[in-house]
């Protein structure tokens, strides 16, 4: 039987890459510089789980302590500084691995907090936060509008789902490697299918629209 420390950190590690990737995918799109993308790369994959770490007391966050975590962002600048130019015409390989980025870490992180301790709720809500805080601090590094916050997206969503699915597993005994695959393939496709179609949740006022130019609307079409 395999251990949930090695389930944790394996399915940290591949979050990492794959949030890194994201992040040296925007450096190039945003014409960076390999320092530059090395560094978003950083920013994006390891933001969340410092957070998360910060949040329950860990002591220093696990990518300061171990430095295997410092590596998926390294191979993520060089992978896309190699292969940039044959691929830069799929703009959606972003949002792909930035999905795969999210649905690691809504687990991970949630299986940390429950690990430390906290309570059901608590759990959940820092799995979503590991989840979502690297890709806002990304966008924000980029002078991006931040994912998290557009109105013709879902992307916190997912997260919260992933994370529940985390918890009731967790309680219910039935936590394992197998069924964190299959929550993070839940995530994943939720995520991918809702920005392939547009999906998206109810504005912050009633009655307003998207698209549009008058008032109280928001205006602007999908890349």
């Amino acid at each position: 039987m395999i251990s949930i420390d090695i389930v944790l950190l394996w399915l940290d590690l591949v979050g990492v890459f794959f949030f890194a990737v994201s992040g040296s995918l925007l450096a190039a799109r945003k014409q960076f510089d390999i320092v530059g993308s090395v560094l978003l790369a950083s920013i994006v994959s390891l933001g969340g789980g410092a957070i998360r770490d910060v949040v329950i007391n860990a002591g220093p966050p696990v990518a300061f302590t171990n430095p295997v975590y410092l590596i998926p962002p390294l191979l993520a600048a060089l992978l896309v500084y190699f292969l940039f130019s044959s691929v830069q015409r799929f703009t959606s390989l972003l949002t792909l691995f930035d999905a795969g980025g999210l649905a690691l870490f809504c687990i991970t992180g949630t299986l940390k907090a429950l690990t430390s301790g906290m309570n059901p709720v608590a759990a959940i809500l820092l799995g979503v936060t590991t989840a979502v805080g690297g890709g806002l601090l990304r966008d924000i590094t980029a002078n991006e509008i931040p994912t998290l916050f557009d109105a013709r997206d879902i992307y916190a969503l997912p997260a919260f789902v992933g994370a529940g699915l985390t918890t009731l597993l967790w309680h219910l005994g039935l936590f394992s490697g197998l069924t964190a695959c299959l929550v993070a393939g839940i995530v994943f496709a939720f995520r991918v299918t809702a920005w392939r179609r547009s999906w998206y949740v109810p504005l912050a006022v009633r009655g307003w629209q998207r698209g549009g130019t008058g008032a109280g609307a928001i205006s602007g079409a999908r890349d």
